[in-house]
């Protein structure tokens, strides 16, 4: 008998996948992404220290100048666009996207839309 899952308790299933392929070091660092219903958040880890070198999210203050919500497709390419360039400020060039575990599509694909379109590589 199969056992039945729930959405949540599969996308943790998913993103343990991906952390076994997907690691930062300092020269990439992985860009992990995680999404709840009403922001998204973003940050670059070198996983060879354990440290978070940049993060962001719709709840940073001053985010809410530029956008009324944190939910919209529009605010996750705002949050990779603002990553992307705190990364270029520490000389970084190329990242490793980490989806958590999520579908690449709407606002995850948004973020890694932004990030792209400031010049960094995925």
């Amino acid at each position: 008998m199969a056992i039945k899952l729930n959405k949540e308790k599969a996308r943790i299933l998913r993103h343990k996948k991906i952390r076994k392929k997907v690691r930062g070091t300092a020269e990439s660092p992985r860009l992990s992404v995680f999404k709840s219903e009403k922001h998204i958040y973003a940050q670059l880890i070198n996983d060879d220290l354990g440290k978070t070198l940049v993060s962001f999210s719709t709840l940073k203050p001053g985010f809410k100048e530029k956008m009324k919500k944190g939910s919209t497709i529009e605010s996750a390419k705002l949050v990779g666009e603002l990553i992307a360039e705190e990364a270029k400020k520490l000389n970084i060039e190329k990242v490793r996207f980490d989806r958590g575990g999520f579908p690449f599509h709407g606002r995850i694909k948004a973020l890694a839309e932004g990030v792209k379109e400031k010049g960094l590589k995925i």
